[in-house]
């Protein structure tokens, strides 16, 4: 009972913390990507006036159901992000998460839009690269904890990055496709010059591409939690590691997404496969033989 109750408020928190969280993260982004292309770029809260723009507007859809698809996967990373932050089961957060991009695909594919159909084909497809470390990562975090439990991990006296290196490169690999940053934005690219169309969100407006966006914001806060669980400890001194290590690491992605052209679908499903075998299937192991 008292699992439940802890899991309850860490959704109810993470509701209300990780949009805030995310949109600065968001307005750090195109603020820092555009003093890199020499630009003076927006205010941090740009993302805020954008989506608070969005949901002023009208309401328009091309069908019933797209509102409804955007809305549970929401939802569900909403339901993934307090499971992780309160302490539960990584596996299940992990199985939210991707049941959350699912509905994000379906709703792309309800509209019968070719451009959105593309952008939805590119999106399964990204799944399909970044999912097989996602799970190698639980694996190995199992193996280092001797759990799923992400409570547990403030229970070691050594943090497992020790013997987990290998997962948390892999992870950081795949993490440029989760963010939707360049060279694997393939799918739904925010860089002007790349897509004449918006692909999988095409015929998403208004109070929907609101969604979308606050959606991406969660994520990406999401995202960055596991990141930084590869470092907490039973010392309270590896939260603030934690917090500094995902900094960086969010910073070094807006450093790749600025610099790099983006690839075929071809070389992404290669790079991601490739470096869940080698970085993720030998870390297990190596831990399975210590």
């Amino acid at each position: 009972m008292a699992t439940w109750i802890a899991t309850i408020i860490g959704i109810v928190a993470f509701t209300v913390l990780a949009p805030i969280v995310g949109c600065l993260l968001d307005g750090v982004d195109r603020k820092i990507s555009a003093r890199m292309q020499g630009r003076v770029g927006p205010s941090i809260l740009q993302p805020y006036y954008d989506v608070r723009k969005l949901l002023e507007k009208e309401r328009a859809s091309v069908n019933t159901v797209e509102g409804t698809y955007i809305a549970c996967a929401l939802l569900f990373a909403l339901v993934a992000g307090g499971v992780f932050f309160s302490g539960g089961n990584l596996l299940l957060c992990i199985f939210v998460i991707t049941l959350s991009s699912l509905f994000f695909i379906m709703a792309a594919y309800s509209t019968r839009s070719p451009y959105a159909e593309v952008g939805a084909h590119r999106e399964t497809l990204q799944v399909m690269c970044y999912e097989p470390m996602v799970l190698m990562m639980a694996i190995v975090v199992f193996q280092a904890s001797g759990s799923f439990d992400i409570a547990g991990l403030f229970s070691l006296d050594t943090p497992i990055i020790a013997t987990t290196f290998g997962a948390w490169v892999g992870l950081l690999v795949i993490l440029t496709i989760k963010l939707r940053k360049s060279p694997f934005d393939i799918s739904s690219s925010h860089h002007a010059h790349q897509e004449i169309v918006r692909g999988i969100t095409t015929e998403m407006s208004g109070p929907t591409l609101a969604k979308v966006e606050i959606l991406h914001w969660v994520e990406n806060v999401l995202f960055m939690g596991w990141v930084g669980m590869f470092f907490i400890n039973a010392n309270p001194i590896s939260i603030a590691v934690a917090i500094i290590v995902a900094v960086l690491v969010y910073l070094f992605e807006i450093w790749i997404d600025n610099n790099f052209a983006r690839v075929k679908w071809q070389a992404m499903f290669k790079i991601a496969w490739l470096s869940s075998l080698v970085l993720g299937g030998v870390n297990i192991a190596i831990i399975a033989f210590i």
